[in-house]
């Protein structure tokens, strides 16, 4: 499996979201720019002593991930559609891609991939749950369907 962090802005959110993929055996792709610099002691506190063994790839751009990576599907995290995560059929090596914690992915990113948009359902009370949270919940979902084939 992997997560696929666009333009991440808060450290903490990123080295939580490694601490979970060491411990499920999945990559983390982290897309430039980025709003810290990872070898900032933020990231590795958050990562904790998990952080060195992250299976970490640095992308200058999304486009040039997707490319890198033609047979594979992409998901996108996101509060604008209906589609439910658990709804969708994730395979052993989906690409889950969230955008920076201020904005999401972006409009155009959306429009174009609206078939594997997916959301988590909350009350409309809130903007969106936490970064690292949102991803835990996907990724976990992804993994049980594959059978937690780490």
């Amino acid at each position: 499996m992997n997560i696929v962090l666009l333009n991440p802005e808060i450290p903490y959110n990123t080295g939580n979201i490694g601490r979970s993929c060491v411990l499920t055996n999945t990559a983390l792709h982290l897309i430039k720019p980025m709003g810290f610099s990872l070898d900032e002691k933020q990231i590795k506190r958050a990562g904790l002593d998990y952080w060195n063994s992250v299976d970490l790839h640095t992308w200058n751009s999304l486009e040039e991930l997707i490319k890198a990576n033609p047979n594979s599907n992409f998901y996108f995290a996101t509060t604008k559609t209906k589609k439910n995560y658990s709804d969708v059929k994730y395979e052993k090596d989906d690409f889950i891609v969230f955008g920076p914690e201020s904005r999401g992915v972006p409009e155009e990113i959306l429009e174009a991939n609206k078939e594997n948009c997916i959301t988590i359902p909350m009350i409309k009370m809130g903007r969106s749950l936490n970064l690292s949270n949102s991803a835990a919940i996907i990724l976990y979902e992804a993994l049980r369907q594959t059978g937690f084939d780490f």
